[in-house]
Formats: C-alpha cells, structure tokens, sequence
C-alpha cells in the first residue's frame, strides 16, 4: 500500500504546477482538507505506519521546497511608498535633472521588491504575467502570492532595504485606504518622529550642498511631505501637488491612430452626403413627360 502511493519527486513537482495554475485561473477556490493533514501531523511521530516519514502525504510543502526566509518588509506598504514617489516626487526630480544617490532611502536600488515588481506583466485588465517563470493570473494580489511561494529566492534579503520603512514621512496611509480616513485625535509623538524621518530623507537625498538644483528639491520635500506632519491640520500632504511624467510613445501611436480613424470616419460621412444630395437635385431636374404642372 505504502508503494503505491510514494511517488517520484518529478512527479510531484509536475502536480504542484498544475495545483497552482488551477489556483491562478479557476474562479473557484481550491479546498484543502487541513483536518487530514493535522491528522497526518500528529501520527508522523510513529515510526511506522501510514505516515511514516518515507510517506509522500506526510511531507509539508516548506519541507519540500525549503522554508522562506522571513522577510519583515510589507509589500503593501512598499508598493504605496513606490507609487507616492512616482507620482508627488520624481517628476520635479527629472524637470531639474538631478540624480538620486544611491545612498537615499528613495533610490529604487533600496526597494526590495522592486526586481518582482518590474517582472509583472500586465497582459490584460484583469490578466496578469509572471515575468521569471510566465504563469498567468487574474489578479495581482495572487501574482504577489505567487512571488511569495515561487521566487522568494530572489529576494537580497542579506541588506536591510525597504522602502515601506519610509512610509511614516510619504503618507503611505493615504495612498492605501480606498475610503477617505475617518477624524482622529492626532498623536504628537508620532507626528514629530515622522517629520523627523521626512526632514532626515530630504538631508540625505537633497543635500543643499551639492548645487541650486539639490536646494530647490531639498525646499520642495520639506513642502510637499514633511510640512504636514503636524496636530494643527493647517498643512495638507502633497501640497505642491503632482506633475504628470511625458505620455508614452505607444499612447501618441495611439492617439494618432485614433485621429486618421476619425477623420477617414468623417470624410467618408461628407462625400456620401454630398453625393446623395446632388443625386437628388438631378432628379429634380428631369420633369416626367406628358405630366403637367398643377396650378398653384
């Protein structure tokens, strides 16, 4: 009995892909029977029997592809901060050409999971690409999950970088609830350890030494994030508001194509117009014969 069920290491490599593509296309979710496996768990003691150790159904999926590391970084929360400074910082970066040391906690070199999120290809709306092994999913939350079970590998786990530790200074908090936050009692303790944090990264990014175009962000940051870390609500976050970067050349493709479309749509409109119109006055040229014309 136990021979038939043991099976070979390809073998159950090839059925946990297939587990997992179910997973990332099936709209029903797949059940798993926990009772059995606690079951499993606490029979594995024995050195015989059902679940012995030499039992495939005794084997937990960390002890087959190795326990991840423990990463204390969100990904949520980094994806915020990533976004926040994507839309409210860099554009003014790039109008005044200035490049980010590597050496700032802003540097996109310090976002750990920065490698994953550019493997993300967004085929669809609702269709998402693994770039390292090309699994699809459906979302990009189960995209993330897959990251976290498949490739967490290639994390650089080894340097303390996470970009969700500047959250406190970008408002990460703003960018991540849907539904506006509802009022309440500001705790000066923390807001003057976030302004603290926000005044550290415009010393570190933007040092006012390096020249007119390192002052004039270093001003900017201090306005745009770290003014409003007060009780008093006088300041708002972002309140140099943001600047949107150059359209992309596929959207001027685009656009331009849409444009033609448009006007061969129009033009095509006129001239069949225009011929009916004269068809019709010919007509009205040529009077029937033998037919008079009725007394007003």
């Amino acid at each position: 009995m136990l021979q038939q069920l043991s099976i070979t290491r390809e073998e159950e490599e090839e059925e946990e892909e297939v587990v997992e593509d179910e997973m990332a296309w099936s709209p029903v979710p797949v059940l798993i029977d926990f009772s059995a496996i606690q079951w499993c768990f606490f029979k594995k003691s024995g050195s015989r029997g059902f679940c012995s150790h030499k039992n495939l159904m005794c084997r937990t999926i960390k002890s087959e592809l190795g326990d991840p590391p423990e990463v204390h970084c969100s990904r949520e929360r980094s994806k915020a901060a990533w976004k926040i400074i994507q839309e409210y910082l860099m554009p003014f970066v790039e109008k005044e050409r200035y490049q980010i040391s590597r050496t700032c906690k802003l540097h996109p070199d310090n976002d750990l999971y920065r490698d994953q999120e550019e493997h993300k290809i967004q085929v669809d709306l609702n269709e998402w690409q693994c770039g390292y092994c090309k699994k699809r999913f459906y979302d990009d939350k189960f995209l993330d999950k897959h990251f976290d079970n498949r490739h967490y590998n290639l994390l650089n786990v080894s340097h303390t970088r996470c970009l969700a530790d500047v959250c406190g200074a970008l408002h990460c908090d703003l960018e991540m609830d849907s539904v506006p936050p509802k009022k309440t009692k500001c705790n000066p303790a923390a807001a003057a350890r976030n302004r603290h944090l926000c005044e550290g990264l415009a010393d570190s990014c933007f040092p006012v030494k390096q020249g007119p175009a390192a002052s004039r962000l270093h001003e900017f940051f201090l306005r745009q994030f770290c003014d409003s870390h007060t009780c008093t609500g006088r300041q708002k976050p972002f309140s140099r508001g943001r600047r949107k970067k150059r359209a992309s050349i596929s959207y001027l493709v685009i656009s331009i194509l849409t444009l033609a479309l448009l006007f061969l749509f129009y033009s095509y409109i006129y001239m069949y117009s225009r011929g009916v119109k004269r068809g019709t006055q010919e007509l009205k040229r040529v009077t029937p014969i033998g037919r008079k014309k009725k007394p007003s």
